[in-house]
């Protein structure tokens, strides 16, 4: 399973901006997905999660009423709109990919991690 994000970018706060992340290989293994996101010098932290319906979603407090991951199984991308940027939403953003059925917020729970896409929220 291969997966490969992109999207990220320079905005300034309040302004949106939405990732992509394609999942490719054996697909049908890892029904569940998640975001995840690490700030220089700060460990990596979950953002958002879902279940292979998409039905089944989990957000961070912090990102909370902001950020919605969605997917498209028929493309095998899933996405993740971020709304009301914060300077402190600035890191780089991972996709993740997980055998079992639904989200976890726990990285470790997750056996395959994109390259990551770098977000900055700046004036």
């Amino acid at each position: 399973v291969q997966l490969q994000a992109s999207g990220g970018g320079l905005v300034q706060p309040g302004d949106s901006l939405r990732l992509s992340c394609v999942v490719s290989g054996r697909t049908f293994s890892t029904p569940a997905v998640a975001w995840s996101r690490q700030a220089p010098g700060k460990e990596r932290d979950f953002v958002a999660g879902a279940s292979y319906s998409g039905y089944s979603t989990k957000y961070a407090d912090s990102v909370k009423d902001r950020f919605t991951i969605s997917r498209d199984n028929a493309k095998s991308t899933v996405f993740l709109q971020m709304n009301s940027l914060k300077p402190e939403d600035t890191a780089k953003y991972y996709c993740a990919a997980t055998r079992a059925n639904f989200a976890s917020r726990e990285g470790s729970d997750y056996q395959y991690w994109g390259q990551g896409t770098l977000v900055t929220v700046s004036s």
